[in-house]
Parts: C-alpha cells; sequence; structure tokens
C-alpha cells in the first residue's frame, strides 16, 4: 500500500471504464485524483458514453479509499476547459504529479466510407485531446522538476488494424506525442510513457455494435460468444483484459518503481502483439 502516497494524479475520461479503473487504483496507493470526463453522449457515436451519474460513482469509490477527488465536467478538446481544472486542482493540491490521459473515443468503417466528421471527430478527442491534458500540466511539472505523464494508448497504435485506421492514426499519434515529449521532458526530471491494451472490457470495446460487426453470422451475438472467437487471437488462454489489468499498469509507471523508464510502450494484451 502506499506506492503513490501523496501524490495527486490528474485522469481524462474518469467516469468509468479504464478511467475509473485508474482513479480508484491510484487512490488506493495514496493519491488524490482530479477526474475530468465529457459526461454526455455523442450522437455519432454508436455506444452510450459516461454520464454526471457514473462521474458521482467514480466520486464515491476514490473517497471510499479515503482520498481526496475533483470532479469536473471537462471535454478534452477544449484547452481552456482543461486549463481552468488543472489551476483549481494546483490552487486546492499544489501539484499535480501524474497526467493519466485516458480519454479516448472509437467507431468502425472502412477508409474510404469514414466521413471527415468521422475522421476528425476521433483524431480531435484522442490525439488532440491527449496533447491538450499534456500542455495543461507540463508547466507546473517543470517548476517542480518532477511528473509523471501516461498516455493510454492501444495496441492499434503499434499496428494497423482494418476497420479502424482513424482510430490507429489517432494511437500512431499518441506514440509519437509521447516519444517526442519525454525526449523534451527528461531535461526536467519527467518521464513520458504509453500503456497499450488489446481489447479490455469495457462499453467501448464490447459494445452491441461493435459485436455484431466481430461476429455478423450471428443474429445477437454474446460476451461469450466474443469471448470465444477472441480467445484464438492472444498468447494467454484469455479473451481480452480487464481496466484493473491496465490500471496496474498506470500504477507501476506513476510510482517510484518505474522511477528510470521513460519513452517505452507498454503492451497489456495478453500476447497479441506477439503472436505470430
Amino acid at each position: 500500500m502506499g506506492r503513490v502516497a501523496g501524490r495527486v494524479a490528474l485522469i481524462t475520461g474518469a467516469a468509468r471504464g479504464q478511467g475509473r479503473a485508474h482513479a480508484v487504483r491510484l487512490a488506493q496507493e495514496g493519491a488524490d485524483i482530479v477526474a475530468v470526463d465529457l459526461c454526455r453522449d455523442q450522437p455519432e457515436l454508436l455506444y452510450s458514453q459516461g454520464t454526471p451519474e457514473d462521474l458521482a460513482e467514480t466520486v464515491r469509490l476514490v473517497e471510499q479509499e479515503g482520498r481526496s477527488i475533483i470532479a469536473r465536467a471537462g471535454d478534452v478538446r477544449d484547452q481552456a476547459a482543461l486549463d481552468g481544472i488543472v489551476a483549481e486542482a494546483l490552487e486546492r493540491f499544489g501539484k499535480i504529479d501524474v497526467l493519466v490521459s485516458n480519454a479516448g473515443i472509437s467507431n468502425q468503417g472502412p477508409a474510404h466510407q469514414l466521413t471527415d466528421k468521422q475522421w476528425s471527430d476521433i483524431l480531435e478527442t484522442n490525439l488532440v485531446g491527449a496533447w491538450h491534458a499534456a500542455k495543461a500540466v507540463i508547466p507546473s511539472m517543470i517548476e517542480r522538476g518532477s511528473g509523471s505523464i501516461i498516455f493510454v494508448s492501444s495496441t492499434t497504435g503499434l499496428r494497423g488494424v482494418p476497420g479502424q485506421v482513424h482510430y490507429g492514426a489517432s494511437k500512431h499519434g499518441i506514440q509519437g506525442l509521447m516519444g517526442g515529449l519525454a525526449n523534451e521532458l527528461g531535461q526536467h526530471g519527467i518521464r513520458v510513457n504509453s500503456v497499450n491494451p488489446g481489447t479490455v472490457n469495457t462499453p467501448m470495446a464490447l459494445n452491441e455494435r461493435l459485436l455484431k460487426d466481430y461476429l455478423p453470422h450471428l443474429e445477437n451475438p454474446t460476451l461469450d460468444d466474443a469471448a470465444e472467437a477472441f480467445k484464438p487471437l492472444t498468447l494467454l488462454p484469455v479473451p481480452w483484459v480487464e481496466p484493473e489489468d491496465v490500471a496496474n499498469a498506470v500504477l507501476w509507471l506513476a510510482s517510484e518503481e518505474a522511477r528510470y523508464v521513460t519513452g517505452v510502450a507498454i503492451p497489456v494484451d495478453c500476447g497479441l502483439l506477439a503472436k505470430f
């Protein structure tokens, strides 16, 4: 216990799924939390997103661990909104030690059939939003001479995946952002890394529309159906990881245990990338 005791972590996309798991896991190990989420659906996406009630549940779970939390609705595409939340956090906590840039969205479609809006929505949220979050926290981290920036990317950021070229482009962009920032900020004692999950058991990755795309021969595919289809894709005999598995990697990168780790991508993917 206490692997990040006394630290303050800003987490985007924190209302549910991976973001909530990161918030709770870091709180369990002693961190105070700044939680940001859009907290509304976007009609162009084919799955529901986090709600104000979801964010309130994240607050409850963090406080249940005895930690303090600031939770705000905010759009990572809006630099001013993030800057304001960071200013509030610095006023209350005096510092931000960790950024977990987790906010992201996804949709699917053949590359030549994507609209400009589908392309820009993904890139602006996943890549520009990650840059905005980093921009918001970097000045105070430089001033303090330390920090850990963790981008939640994807195995799709490390290889090409059909039907997701816009999502893959955004996640490949995050790898470039991570590497560039690691080189820029190392002199200030700031570490920058990415965690690259495979399939994660969240509504974004395993929603009804996606299951139908993955299993078109089934009228109403279930998670059990998907599990059987996904197991052959990995080295380990499991179809996907849980949000808590990704959160454990995030915790390690946020802690002193990873004090000399920077500029790397860490897959949490059951061996998806390593399988021949």
